[in-house]
Order: structure tokens, then C-alpha cells, then sequence
């Protein structure tokens, strides 16, 4: 098994000739095959990956966005017949309710009546006893393509835990929102943690199913001898403009916070607030100490976010719900100008960033180049090289057509 095809189904030729020729201006980047209603995910192919569970003991690594046809797949197995045993649930939870950072312990399905196993807090990664007796672990989580969207560690180490314990693992793929483009500083290897393991861009342009390939093929976190097989989408090519049907997370409840999310994250590291606690997570930024800001905004504790930064305090800056949401996708960038913005104009510049501003950058560099005055496009100029022997490595492991955006270094 360890050395058959790592994935299941064979991209069809005109793809790859797309593949091929189609290849966009630096600027220009808004052709697509298909449209986003057309895709079918990995995991409503299910006449690929239901031959492959029969008459086998199976995990599942799924949440609330773990959908086949509106229908969540544990139900969708179990009414043919699979044998479901075990549901590992990561960050956020099954249910995908509980704020990010909550430690969460394990549980029933009350629909089901299958054990529900935490993989957030200190079990982030399957014990041996926790993979006792099973066959095979389905991954079915919708990523967004974000190094610090904790969902590709969850995979990473599901892929070691299962490579240690000669488990067989299938990745049902699904879209990645932000996967036209590639983007950030890489991550160093002493700022590894649960929110950057690997060696990438903040923005890496792979689908989960394309990324756990080349953590396998690269032989990171100990999965080189992992059993992975893909089940790849059809109808797809990484500029689709795919809308999620569900918010993969309490957070990003639409896709204008989806798409602002590689660049508003890095708030997380600062004293700035990023809406937690509002209506309008991801889309608004703001702090009481912003004397630019016109629009103002209170955090309140609510569902998803019990303990918000700056909870009850009045904080003023901006709000980038109002612009445009196809617009906001097409920058195809990481936009840093909010962050050196709010740096600027903030007084207190030594409590401005917080230690974990350096795990989310994957290195100190950037919070040193934002201290010392850089401009936007002297940061992104010193990100290029890195980021084309990323792309090297990167087109080893792409399922779908892949059409070339090249990053457009701005003022």
C-alpha cells in the first residue's frame, strides 16, 4: 500500500493541457473553467472511496462543514452501512462552536452514538490506544489555505499518528477559497508550533488533499510511510471561485472574512482587535487608542467568542465589510497596509505586538521590518526568492490546473 498511487483518479488531458497553455498576466487572473456550483468535493464522490471502507473499521476527522449534499458525512456513512467507530474533532470542535484556542473534551454524538475524540488542547495528535482497532481514518475538514489555520497541523499529525500505527489514511479534498495565489514569508523552522509547522507561505495555493501529498512527499512530521490516498474533486482548478456553503469556523462567517483573513490575522498578535465579538469578525479592525478611526465597534462576549480582546471596550478604526467582496479576492495579495497602518498610528508602540505576532509571521522579521519603518513593497520584495522555491516544490504535488499568479509587489 505504502507504495501505490497516492491518489485515486487521473486528471483528464484537457485539463492538463489547460494546464499548459493557460498561463495569466502578472495582473490579470480572473480566468476559470468552471464555475463554483459545478465543483463536486471529494467527498460526494462517494462511488470512489465507498469501496474502500466496506467490510473496514473507520475514524472519521470531520466538523459541521463536513457535508456530501448538505447531509454530514458521519449520517451519509452510516446509512450505507459503513462501520463508523470513532469521530476526531479538531479546533473549533464537531459542532464547530467553540472559540478558537478553546481546549475541548471528549464526547458522545447524541445523534449517533459515536465517542467523539478531541484532537485540540494537549491531545492534538492521535494517541496509539485512541487508533486501536481502526482500519482507516477519513479526513474531511474545509481548509482556507492559511498557514496559521490550524486545520492542516490537525492533518499533519492525524498523517504521523496513522503512519506510526500502520493506519490507512483517505483525504476527501474540498476547495481552498484562497488557492489562486501564493503569498507570505516562509515559515523558520524554530517558530514550528500548532499554528505553522511546515516550511510555507502564509498563503501556500494548495487544496488539503494537494497539501497532505506534499507533507507525505516531502517526509515531513514523520509521514513518509503514511497509507495516504486523495479523492480528488472534479470540476476544479485552483481559480475557481468556490463559496463555501458552510463558515468553516465560528469566525469567518462569510466569504468577505475568508478572503481577509490572511491579512487581518496578524492582529491576533497585536493589541489590535480584529472584531471578535461582533457581527463582523475578519472584516473590521480597531483599538480605543486608533484617534484615526470613523467607525467604532464594542467586542461582547457571544458564541465563538466568550473572551474577546478588548471585550466591552469601545474601539474605533475600519471597517472592510464595505468594500467589495470580488474585489478583495482578486488583490490576490497579502495586504499589509492595515497592519503598518495601525502601528503607526497607535501611541504605544512597545506593547503594540505581543509574542505570538512571531508565530504567526513564522520569523521576526517581519514584526522588526514594520518597527523600523519598511514600506509594504520593501517587505514583499524580500519574500520573492523564498517564495519561488516554494513554488518548485509546490508544483510536485498539485492535483488540479494550476494558472500562474504572479505576485504584484505594491507601495
Amino acid at each position: 500500500m505504502g507504495k501505490s498511487r497516492n491518489y485515486i483518479g487521473m486528471i483528464p488531458l484537457n485539463r492538463l493541457l489547460l494546464l499548459l497553455f493557460f498561463i495569466t498576466s502578472p495582473f490579470q487572473h480572473s480566468f476559470s473553467q468552471f464555475k463554483s456550483e459545478e465543483v463536486v468535493t471529494g467527498a460526494e464522490r462517494t462511488d470512489i472511496y465507498l469501496p474502500l471502507l466496506k467490510s473496514r473499521r473507520v475514524a472519521l476527522v470531520v466538523n459541521h462543514a463536513s457535508l456530501v449534499n448538505g447531509r454530514h458525512l458521519a449520517d451519509t456513512l452510516m446509512s450505507l452501512n459503513i462501520s463508523l467507530v470513532k469521530i476526531f474533532s479538531p479546533e473549533h470542535g464537531f459542532r464547530g462552536k467553540a472559540d478558537a484556542g478553546e481546549h475541548l473534551g471528549n464526547d458522545v454524538d447524541p445523534k449517533t452514538g459515536i465517542p467523539i475524540i478531541s484532537l485540540y488542547g494537549e491531545n492534538k495528535e492521535p494517541r496509539k490506544d485512541q487508533l486501536a482497532g481502526i482500519d482507516v481514518v477519513v479526513f474531511d475538514l474545509q481548509d482556507v489555505g492559511v498557514r496559521f489555520y490550524t486545520y492542516i497541523s490537525t492533518l499533519s499529525l492525524v498523517m504521523k499518528a496513522c503512519a506510526e500505527n500502520n493506519v490507512e489514511v483517505i483525504v476527501l479534498d474540498r476547495p481552498n477559497p484562497n488557492g489562486h495565489y501564493i503569498d507570505g514569508p516562509i515559515l523558520e523552522p524554530r517558530f514550528k508550533s500548532f499554528v505553522g509547522m511546515h516550511e510555507v507561505p502564509v498563503i501556500y495555493g494548495m487544496t488539503i488533499g494537494e497539501y497532505a501529498l506534499m507533507v507525505k512527499g516531502e517526509k515531513w512530521s514523520g509521514t513518509e510511510n503514511c497509507m495516504l490516498r486523495v479523492i480528488p474533486m472534479d470540476k476544479y482548478d485552483h481559480n475557481t471561485v468556490y463559496n463555501l456553503p458552510v463558515r468553516p469556523s465560528p469566525n469567518l462567517p462569510n466569504m468577505k472574512s475568508v478572503y481577509l483573513y490572511p491579512s487581518l490575522c496578524f492582529f491576533e498578535g497585536t493589541v489590535v482587535s480584529i472584531g471578535r465579538g461582533t457581527d463582523l469578525p475578519f472584516q473590521v479592525a480597531g483599538h480605543p487608542d486608533y484617534a484615526a478611526g470613523s467607525f467604532t465597534f464594542i467586542p461582547k462576549s457571544t458564541e465563538g467568542s466568550k473572551d474577546p480582546k478588548l471585550l466591552g471596550r469601545s474601539c474605533s478604526g475600519i471597517n472592510l465589510s464595505l468594500r467589495d467582496e470580488m474585489e478583495i479576492r482578486n488583490e490576490s495579495r497579502l495586504n499589509l497596509s492595515y497592519l503598518i497602518e495601525f502601528y503607526g498610528a497607535i501611541p504605544d508602540k512597545k506593547t503594540f505586538f505581543t509574542n505570538y505576532f512571531n508565530l504567526l509571521a513564522g520569523n521576526t522579521t517581519l514584526r522588526q521590518q514594520i518597527i523600523e519603518g519598511k514600506s509594504e513593497k520593501e517587505i514583499r520584495s524580500a519574500w520573492a526568492f523564498d517564495l519561488d522555491k516554494f513554488k518548485k516544490v509546490r508544483e510536485k504535488y498539485l492535483l488540479y490546473p494550476d494558472f500562474e499568479v504572479r505576485i504584484q509587489i505594491q507601495d
